[in-house]
């Protein structure tokens, strides 16, 4: 899919808060306004809105029509994106389909969630027969088979995951937005010795459920060139994967879509591992990192601890990692936590990020993770790469 004609104009994105005082609704419109004011478009200029998957709405079916109500749209364009927290990148990828299809031609992304506020999930699948009676504990339990797993196949350095929370925690620290709770230093042993959840998984693995909102504005090349507009960012490359290897009954739990995502994401873009300037993975948990580092390329399979330790993923450094302290160490927004660090990557890629701002700006790799599904990895997996316009 050819998106580099399609340009991100503006972002927004709400202060992460451990339960907000506002409905989802009026986040919403806070993320509308920000991005029409700093974008300097006129609001009746929108026609088409996607949303990312929300707690808060699960169950509505009417939920984008409801949230456009709100916020006062009309829109030739609507929908809702319901992989989980590939949602934000989905949306990213087909506001720029619906775009080149002639179907609208400026697009609010909108990610807002107050899950802790207000959660409605009814999930049906497999979970209530298969995993909660038997109390797998969520999304903890199944990292901690996985981890178990990882570790039993090829070892696992807990110092190595260490370092990934202590380089994100120092990065939330400069980030203004990121949860008030969690702005304070820490250091490796601080994280080997948090309290066990779900062995191995510790309390400093797991994102913090929390409330936010985020939120893009894209349009076409063409247009943003007609507004005068001096700057933006274009998608390069994207490659998405649902169920993968969906057809085999025994998988290596170790191994997840990214390796497939990540491969169409490159070849789009024409790129390689070695050519990306800085990293925002999907951080639920802290070996998630490890593992997108493997699966994309960054190292081989089993080698994810040693590249770690290898590597300097400050903000200053060789490659730097979710520069806003990512979910874990930001609050994860419910199930519009995957906008934090595309948010992140953009505001990089602007060139606004203040005292954590990236010194090579050349391009920026996003991913999202989507699901938990019994005895496998997660179930969608996400992979874009970001440039300022040439």
């Amino acid at each position: 899919m050819v998106m580099r004609d399609v340009a991100i104009v503006g972002f927004a994105e709400t202060k992460i808060v451990e339960r907000s005082a506002q409905d989802v609704w009026e986040l919403g419109a806070t993320i509308l306004e920000t991005l029409i004011d700093g974008a300097g478009f006129e609001k009746g200029e929108i026609d088409g809105m996607i949303l990312s998957s929300s707690l808060t709405g699960a169950g509505n079916a009417f939920w984008s029509q409801n949230t456009a109500e709100f916020l006062g749209l009309q829109l030739d364009f609507c929908q809702t994106v319901d992989i989980g927290g590939c949602s934000p990148l989905g949306a990213l990828a087909r506001a720029a389909m619906a775009i080149d299809a002639g179907m609208c031609t400026t697009v609010l992304l909108l990610y807002a969630d107050t899950a802790v506020a207000e959660n409605n999930a009814r999930l049906r699948s497999f979970g209530g027969e298969w995993t909660v009676p038997v109390g797998l504990m969520g999304p903890p339990g199944a990292f901690g088979l996985l981890s178990r797993r990882y570790e039993y196949q090829y070892g696992l350095d807990y110092r190595a995951l260490g370092k990934l929370a202590v380089t994100q925690r120092n990065h939330a620290i400069l980030n203004p937005n990121a949860c008030e709770k969690l702005r304070i230093p820490l250091t490796v042993d601080g994280y080997l010795t948090s309290r066990m959840i779900s062995d191995p998984i510790r309390l400093l693995d797991s994102v913090m459920p929390c409330d936010g909102a985020s939120g893009l504005l894209v349009t076409s090349r063409a247009r943003a060139q007609g507004k005068g507009l001096s700057r933006w960012v274009v998608p390069l490359g994207y490659g998405e994967r649902t169920n993968h290897n969906a057809a085999q009954s025994l998988v290596d739990v170790t191994e997840t879509g990214h390796s497939a995502a990540g491969q169409r994401a490159f070849a789009a873009a024409g790129m390689a591992p070695r050519d990306i300037a800085s990293f925002y993975p999907y951080d639920d948990f802290i070996i998630a990192i490890m593992l997108q580092l493997e699966m994309l390329g960054f190292c081989k399979r089993g080698q994810g601890c040693a590249f770690i330790n290898d590597m300097d993923f400050t903000h200053a450094g060789s490659l730097p990692l979710n520069t806003g302290g990512g979910q874990i160490s930001a609050g994860q927004a419910g199930l519009a936590g995957g906008g934090t660090n595309l948010v992140e990557a953009v505001r990089q890629l602007f060139g606004e990020a203040g005292s954590r701002q990236v010194k090579n700006t050349a391009n920026a790799l996003v991913t999202g993770i989507g699901g938990i599904p019994l005895a496998r990895n997660w179930v969608s997996s996400a992979v874009m790469i970001l440039a300022p316009d040439a």
